[in-house]
C-alpha cells in the first residue's frame, strides 16, 4: 500500500458575472484508490456542488463565480492498493465479450482518430502476441517515435497531429497511444491525475495524462510519455479523450494562472513509508 498526500491551488480573475466553472480536481473513489481525507476551499462565497458520475466515478465540482479573484484549493490523502499482475497472464478481451460500459472506448473520438490509423496499427502491431505485451509494445512505439517537448502542442492537437509532428506532452502521447490501441480493437481510455515522481528538469509538478487499457477484465495503467512513475498516479478522471476530463472547463471571460501542485509519499497506517517505484508488473487501481 502507498499513501500519498497532495494539494493544489488554482487562481483565476473573473471578468464578469455568471462565469461558470466545471472542475475535475477531486481524487476518484475506487475500490483500490481510497480517499482518506480531503478538503476543498473556494475563496468566493458562492453555491457549489460536487457530483460523481456513476459510470466513470469522475467527480465534478461546479460553481458560478462572481467578478474578481477566485481561488480553488483542494487537498487529499489517498491510499493506493494496486492490483498487481504478471503481464504474461493478462489476455485481451474479444470484442464480443466486452462489457457494455467499455464499448465506447473502442470507437474513434475527437482527439483519437483510430479509424485513420488502422493500416498503421495493423502493420506495426497486428502480428504481435495478444495481451498486455501488445499494449506495452504500442506504448513503447509511441515513446520511441515521439519526443517529450513542452509548448509544442495546444488544445486542438490530436493523435494524427502528434503522429506527424513527432513531438508533444503527456496529453499528446496518451491520445496517440489510445488511438493505436483502438485501431487494433483494444479498448483504451484517457486518464488524468497528478504527475508523481517526474524529473524536476521537466518543470514544476503538474496535472498528468496517461492511458488505461482494458485487458483481462480490468483497466491497466500505461504511461506512454515515460515521464512519471505509474505506481504513484492518483486518478482524478477517465474519459474517451481530453475533451471528457479537462481539469477545468470555463464558460466566460476569465484569466488564469499556472496551477500550483504538490504531492508527497507519507507513512501509512502501519507507520511504514513506501515510495512508488518503477516495476515490471502490470498495475491497476480499477475495482
Amino acid at each position: 500500500m502507498i499513501r500519498l498526500r497532495l494539494s493544489l491551488e488554482l487562481d483565476y480573475e473573473v471578468s464578469q458575472p455568471g462565469c461558470d466553472f466545471i472542475f475535475n480536481i477531486h481524487a476518484a473513489h475506487t475500490a483500490r484508490q481510497q480517499v482518506l481525507q480531503e478538503l476543498l476551499t473556494v475563496s468566493q462565497n458562492v453555491p457549489l456542488t460536487v457530483d460523481t458520475d456513476p459510470v466513470t466515478l469522475n467527480r465534478y465540482l461546479r460553481l458560478s463565480a462572481l467578478p474578481g479573484p477566485l481561488r480553488v484549493a483542494y487537498s487529499a490523502t489517498i491510499d493506493l492498493l494496486h492490483h498487481v499482475e504478471q503481464p504474461g497472464n493478462i489476455a485481451e478481451v474479444p470484442v464480443a465479450q466486452l462489457p457494455t460500459p467499455v464499448l465506447s472506448y473502442i470507437y474513434p473520438s475527437r482527439y483519437c482518430q483510430s479509424d485513420r490509423l488502422t493500416r498503421l496499427a495493423t502493420r506495426e502491431f497486428g502480428q504481435r502476441w495478444q495481451g498486455h505485451g501488445r499494449v506495452q509494445g504500442i506504448r513503447d512505439w509511441v515513446l520511441q517515435h515521439t519526443a517529450f517537448t513542452p509548448n509544442t502542442s495546444n488544445a486542438n492537437t490530436s493523435a494524427m497531429d502528434t503522429l506527424v509532428d513527432t513531438v508533444g506532452v503527456c496529453r499528446d502521447f496518451a491520445h496517440l497511444m489510445i488511438a493505436l490501441c483502438r485501431a487494433v480493437n483494444i479498448p483504451a481510455r484517457f486518464a488524468t491525475g497528478i504527475d508523481y515522481g517526474a524529473d524536476p528538469a521537466l518543470g514544476p509538478t503538474d496535472f498528468h495524462a496517461y492511458v488505461e487499457a482494458y485487458l483481462g477484465g480490468r483497466w491497466y495503467i500505461f504511461d506512454p510519455s515515460g515521464t512519471a512513475i505509474p505506481m504513484g498516479f492518483v486518478r482524478f478522471g477517465t474519459g474517451r479523450d481530453a475533451a471528457d476530463v479537462a481539469f477545468a472547463t470555463i464558460f466566460g471571460p476569465v484569466q488564469s494562472s499556472a496551477p500550483r501542485i504538490r504531492i508527497e509519499a507519507v507513512p501509512g497506517a502501519d507507520g511504514r513509508l513506501v515510495m512508488p517505484w518503477h516495476c515490471a508488473e502490470a498495475l491497476s487501481t480499477d475495482g
